[in-house]
């Protein structure tokens, strides 16, 4: 594994690769990584001759009463892990190198980001659209991986390669879980033990509202007031948000058809999860809920 710390040496080695035919698998993150990262490396390394794991936490996507100077960083952990799944490339940029001036064009989100984390961090997906449209030049991925626990960063991104034309497919790989339902997240190690202990109960909550929508019920708010019924008698957090939309597209729904997600994040003392289950209403099988 080769480690890579300046753009133009990434472009370089990155160009060699296409022009000798070989095809690019990219998994980008902010480090700390779980089983959710290595679950995208081992898909990339499935699929591609060359795989790209990138470790960068993108300043522009935190608000500035965010947690960008306490989100967990352990390179040689990272370093370690990625060696393990055979990653060829790790590349690790500094604030510096990636952002040497302060940007004089950024991209702006237009659409799918006035709900869910888009509502109450403002500017957070023009950072993450615009982090990952450098990224995207740098590395010239053929397939690029995320999880679907960031379900509007996926729907963002989706829209993202498709009205920039990136030559790019977009790959959506499920929700990797802890044993007891949590969904597995570098913010995580945050918890408190008490709170750890109560931290299933997002999960649990997804799936009675699932269980639910099987038996029949069609009205959002009910399904919504079932969810935040449970959060609020299993825990002590508090709701930041409880919806269900359609998806990808993100919009209100007055019932329940087609593809949705019910979504939820809620905030522990010292940290903000989130969690979400994507189901599809037409389909004749019963829904899928392994997210």
């Amino acid at each position: 594994m080769k480690k890579v710390t300046e753009i133009k040496s990434m472009q370089a080695e990155m160009a060699r690769h296409k022009q000798q035919g070989q095809s690019i698998g990219f998994v980008p993150t902010m480090g700390y990584l779980h089983e959710g990262h290595l679950t995208l490396v081992r898909n990339a390394r499935k699929e591609n001759d060359i795989v790209v794991l990138s470790i960068f936490v993108n300043p522009l996507q935190f608000g500035p009463t965010e947690d960008f100077a306490e989100y967990p960083r352990d390179f040689e952990r990272d370093r370690a892990l990625a060696e393990s799944e055979m990653v060829d490339y790790l590349f690790y940029p500094s604030v510096q190198e990636m952002y040497p001036n302060k940007p004089a064009v950024t991209v702006s989100v237009q659409d799918r980001t006035d709900v869910l984390c888009g509502k109450s961090r403002p500017g957070h997906f023009d950072g993450v659209a615009t982090v990952i449209t450098k990224l995207f030049h740098i590395v010239m991925p053929d397939k690029a991986y995320f999880g679907k626990k960031d379900a509007q960063q996926v729907a963002v991104l989706e829209g993202l390669v498709s009205d920039f034309n990136f030559p790019v497919e977009l790959v959506a790989i499920d929700i990797v879980r802890e044993q007891d339902g949590l969904a597995k997240s570098s913010r995580n190690v945050n918890l408190l033990p008490q709170e750890r202990q109560q931290a299933p109960i997002l999960y649990k909550s997804l799936l009675a509202a699932s269980q639910a929508i099987e038996k029949g019920e069609r009205n959002p708010a009910s399904l919504v007031q079932l969810i935040e019924g449970m959060l609020k008698s299993h825990s002590n957090v508090a709701i930041d948000y409880v919806t269900i939309l359609s998806y990808p597209q993100l919009k209100p729904l007055e019932e329940l058809t087609g593809k949705v997600i019910i979504a939820l994040a809620v905030k522990f003392s010292k940290v903000r999860l989130i969690d979400n289950l994507i189901l599809d209403l037409d389909q004749e099988e019963p829904l899928c809920i392994a997210q």
